[in-house]
């Protein structure tokens, strides 16, 4: 298992062999099962991690208890609230598995040591906050102001892991629509046409 996280290092190309296996040590497997958290709401961030198979959503809860679902994150990519982990506050939302998973994760204080005896991690972080960005704007871009069968298209054609991948409430919550909009989005497009 450690193999996934440590070609994904070597894929970087910001760090020797060396450093990958110094870097390995510090990064201690977790198993999830579906359902189970990474990080909750209001609670310290302690973790940053990396998701070597599985995936998760991360989610707020707004004033009437519903979940507002802000982003999916899967394999190979890093998860945490990083605002809340890198000033090490209370995370605003909740990290959760939807799938069955396993991410590799390390401690704030394992985190900072790793920074300062490896410089090459100083990329990879900003590599993944660029990522962060750009899923962002991307989000911002495709998904606001547009009808449920318009943002429907759109996940199909760019993102056709979420509609396979997440239940259909949760990806509703992410477009920003009902289930029900979801369901007649997906009837419209996926409706067999008539001659």
């Amino acid at each position: 298992m450690t193999d996934v996280f440590e070609n994904y290092l070597s894929s970087t190309g910001g760090l020797s062999n060396e450093e990958i296996s110094f870097s390995a040590q510090f990064f201690k497997p977790i198993r999830l099962k579906k359902g189970d958290f990474f990080i909750r709401e209001d609670e310290s961030c302690r973790y940053i991690g990396f998701i070597a198979i599985g995936a998760v959503k991360a989610y707020a809860i707004d004033r009437e208890g519903k979940e507002i679902v802000t982003c999916f994150k899967f394999e190979n990519e890093f998860v945490t609230s990083f605002q809340e982990f890198v000033a090490q506050e209370k995370s605003k939302r909740s990290i959760r598995a939807i799938e069955e998973s396993v991410i590799y994760r390390i401690s704030y204080p394992d985190y900072k040591h790793l920074l300062s005896q490896v410089t090459g991690w100083n990329g990879i972080i900003r590599s993944v906050m660029e990522q962060e960005y750009t899923q962002k704007e991307h989000y911002l871009l495709n998904y606001n102001n547009r009808s449920a069968v318009d943002k429907y298209r759109h996940i199909l054609s760019v993102e056709p892991m979420l509609v396979q991948r997440t239940s259909t409430q949760d990806l509703a919550s992410y477009l920003g629509i009902t289930q029900r909009s979801l369901t007649r989005a997906k009837g419209e497009i996926h409706r067999p046409k008539l001659l």
